[in-house]
């Protein structure tokens, strides 16, 4: 098997769930389109994930984003397991017919979301208890696409996972560590200061959940691989 992960952003790494790939000794390329690195033949890859970067989805149009678009349209016409994560599941989803939109309320830290009724059954899921801990940073959301199914969902932003045959999007990280919290803190300053945190407490949250993020990224990402 050889899974593509597609980085969209210099400071955004897929963290766990690429060093996991690595661990478990499961192929793996990474891509970092933003540097205009090109993408593997679509023939040669069994399965990707997608990765965040601060551009809006619904505002790539001009960017390295459409030629990104064209590929993930190719692969999900080809029925390539896909799974996206923050703006790579909003990407999936426009992909796939559903709104990308400002959400009603920017999410940035440690949060808990639960597992819908769709979620507990779902084999995607299998492990991952009905209520955990995922971390955010994010000002958008997704509507779900049609015929898709909503797993996870939180209080201020509801849709927080969806899955559509083989394809899953995911609005939350599991897969940060402490050490790219703080790097992430240092690049978006701004953000963070006019959402009301400082870096010592982003980190400290991180930091008290981490354990259990890197538990819960590495089932997910199983899960993952196995329907691949």
């Amino acid at each position: 098997m050889t899974v593509l992960c597609i980085q969209n952003c210099g400071v955004e790494s897929l963290g766990r769930y690429y060093d996991s790939l690595l661990d478990w000794g499961v192929g793996c390329q990474v891509v970092h389109p933003y540097r205009g690195e090109p993408y593997p033949p679509i023939t040669k890859v069994d399965a990707i994930i997608v990765g965040g970067t601060p551009i809006s989805a619904y505002a790539i149009e001009g960017t390295f984003l459409d030629e990104e678009s064209a590929y993930l349209s190719q692969a999900l016409t080809g029925g390539k397991p896909c799974l996206g994560v923050c703006f790579g599941g909003q990407l999936l989803a426009r992909l796939l017919g559903a709104t990308v939109r400002p959400s009603e309320e920017k999410e940035i830290g440690v949060y808990e979301v639960d597992l819908t009724v769709s979620g507990r059954d779902d084999p995607i899921l299998s492990g991952l208890p009905e209520r955990f801990p995922v971390f955010h940073w994010h000002g958008d959301t997704f509507e779900l696409p049609p015929d898709a199914d909503l797993l996870v969902e939180g209080k201020a932003c509801r849709n927080q996972m969806f899955r559509k045959g083989n394809v899953v999007g995911v609005q939350f990280h599991l897969e940060v560590s402490t050490r790219e919290v703080s790097a992430w803190t240092d690049e978006y300053t701004e953000e963070l200061a006019a959402f009301g945190k400082t870096k010592g407490q982003l980190v400290a949250e991180c930091r008290e959940r981490e354990a259990e993020l890197v538990g819960l990224a590495d089932r997910l990402l199983a899960n993952f691989l196995a329907m691949s």
